[in-house]
C-alpha cells in the first residue's frame, strides 16, 4: 500500500481519536454529573463500550457517508485528507471554547467542502445530504421527546417509592445507562470513520469492484475511538453534565436510555446523526420535565449556534486546505 494512502488512513485514525476525545463528554458526562462513577472509571467504561460496537450493528452509517454525500468520482486522496483536516481543526477548537459540537457534521462538511471546491456543486448528493441535513434537525428533538418522555414514565412508575431507595437503584441502573449509550455512540461515529478510509480504499482502486468496508477498519475505528473517549474531553464534560441542567441519577439513567435508543435506532438505519445533538437533546428533555426554567437556555442557545456553524465551518478550513494541498504531488 503506497505511503500516501498510510498516511492518510492514519489521519483519519486520527479524526477518529479527535472525535472520541471531543465527544468522550457525550458518553460521560451525566454519569460523572450524577456521581454514579468517578471521570476516570467513566471513561474506561464508555471505552470498553465504544469499542465493543464494533461486533454488533453492521457498517450502514458507514456506506452512507462513503457513498452518500459526495459522488465517488470525485473523491481523491487531496478530498479526503482536507476533508479530515477541516474536521479535525474545528473539533480542536470547539474543544477549547468548550462547546459540545457535532464531529460527524464536521466530518461531512469537510467533504462537502474539498468537494465543492474542486468540482462544484455537482460533487454533492442531493439525497444523502438531505437526510442527513434532517436528521440534524430531528435527532435533538427526537432526543429530546425521548428523554422527557422516558423521565415522565420513571417519576411515574416510581411516585410512591421512597427518594433514597430510587436513588439507590438508579445509581445502579445508569450504569447500564451509560454503557447501551457509549455502544450506540461508538457504532454510530467509528462508522463516520469507516466510511471515509473505505472510500480512499475504493477511489485508490485497493477494494475491486463493489464497495465495503474491509474488517481491520472496522476494528481500527472502534479502537481509536475507544481510545479517544479514554483520553477523555474534561472542558466539554461541565458543559454537557453540569451547565444544561442540574441532573440526579434517575435524570442521567433517562437522559441516557433516550440518547441510546435514538442513536442504535439511526445507526440501524444507516443515517449518519450526531451523537452530540443526540445527548444534549435529551439531557434538554430530562430537565425541562420539572419546569422549562431548570434548563439554562442561555447555554443550550451557544450549543445550538454551534452547531449551526459546524458544517460550513468545517467545509471552509477544508476548502482552504484543498487548495493548498492542490500544487503538492498527492
Amino acid at each position: 500500500m503506497p505511503s500516501l494512502v498510510v498516511f492518510i488512513i492514519a489521519v483519519a485514525l486520527l479524526f477518529d481519536f479527535v472525535n472520541g476525545f471531543h465527544d468522550a463528554a457525550n458518553s460521560i458526562a451525566t454519569v460523572v454529573s450524577t456521581r454514579v462513577l468517578t471521570p476516570l472509571q467513566a471513561v474506561v467504561w464508555a471505552a470498553v463500550f465504544n469499542f465493543v460496537a464494533a461486533f454488533g450493528f453492521g457498517v450502514k452509517v458507514a456506506t452512507t457517508v462513503g457513498r452518500g454525500v459526495v459522488q465517488p468520482d470525485v473523491v481523491d486522496p487531496r478530498v479526503i485528507l482536507a476533508a479530515l483536516i477541516g474536521a479535525i481543526s474545528w473539533d480542536v477548537i470547539t474543544w477549547y471554547w468548550g462547546l459540545p459540537t457535532s464531529s460527524s457534521h464536521a466530518l461531512i462538511g469537510g467533504l462537502a467542502g474539498a468537494a465543492v471546491v474542486k468540482a462544484g456543486f455537482v460533487a454533492l448528493v442531493p439525497a444523502g445530504l438531505f437526510k442527513i441535513g434532517l436528521f440534524m434537525v430531528l435527532s435533538p428533538l427526537i432526543g429530546f421527546a425521548l428523554g422527557f418522555l422516558m423521565m415522565l414514565a420513571t417519576l411515574w412508575t416510581f411516585r410512591a417509592a421512597h427518594p433514597g431507595r430510587v436513588d439507590r437503584l438508579f445509581r445502579r441502573l445508569q450504569l447500564v445507562s451509560a454503557g447501551a449509550y457509549s455502544l450506540g455512540h461508538g457504532t454510530n461515529d467509528a462508522q463516520k470513520t469507516m466510511g471515509v478510509i473505505a472510500v480512499l480504499l475504493f477511489t485508490t482502486g485497493r477494494l475491486g469492484r463493489e464497495f465495503y468496508v474491509p474488517y481491520w477498519v472496522i476494528l481500527a475505528a472502534h479502537a481509536a475511538i475507544g481510545l479517544g473517549t479514554l483520553a477523555g474531553g474534561w472542558r466539554i464534560v461541565k458543559t454537557m453534565g453540569m451547565r444544561i441542567t442540574k441532573l440526579r441519577p434517575v435524570g442521567g439513567f433517562s437522559a441516557e436510555t433516550a440518547g441510546a435508543v435514538t442513536l442504535i435506532g439511526t445507526a440501524i438505519g444507516g443515517i449518519p446523526v450526531s451523537t452530540t445533538h443526540t445527548i444534549s437533546g435529551s439531557i434538554m428533555g430530562v430537565g425541562a420535565i420539572s419546569r422549562f426554567s431548570a434548563v439554562r437556555w442561555g447555554i443550550a442557545g451557544r450549543i445550538v449556534s454551534a452547531w449551526i456553524f459546524t458544517i460550513p465551518a468545517a467545509a471552509l478550513v477544508s476548502a482552504v486546505a484543498w487548495l493548498l494541498l492542490r500544487p503538492l504531488p498527492l
